[in-house]
């Protein structure tokens, strides 16, 4: 949080849905990437698309050296993904059972 800023959680919802709004409005992935070009910096954006990278490779039972290795996420975000997708919120499993199977590698049902 910015300092001296002290919005009422009442506020932080509403502002946090019209963001979430705005991109569940977006009609394709042209959209989608061009309003996250604006959105974020390109730092920001990097490290959003090196998360969701992560969470792949963690589907895969990859060891987090290896995922450090192929990505150059440090192990400490990788550890942090890891427990978002164990004890989060759900978003992450939730985009995973939204995203097409042929987009992204899955776990085998043998490693599951």
């Amino acid at each position: 949080m910015k300092p001296n800023r002290d919005d009422s959680e009442g506020y932080k919802k509403r502002t946090e849905d019209a963001l979430f709004r705005a991109v569940m409005s977006l009609n394709d992935i042209h959209e989608c990437r061009n309003f996250f070009k604006d959105l974020c910096t390109p730092a920001e954006l990097q490290a959003l698309v090196d998360r969701w990278q992560v969470v792949e490779l963690l589907q895969q039972d990859l060891p987090y050296r290896r995922i450090h290795d192929l990505t150059g996420v440090s192990v400490t975000t990788i550890g942090r993904v890891a427990r978002c997708l164990a004890d989060g919120f759900g978003g992450y499993e939730a985009a995973l059972e939204h995203t097409p199977d042929t987009h992204r590698p899955r776990k085998s049902s043998a490693s599951q």
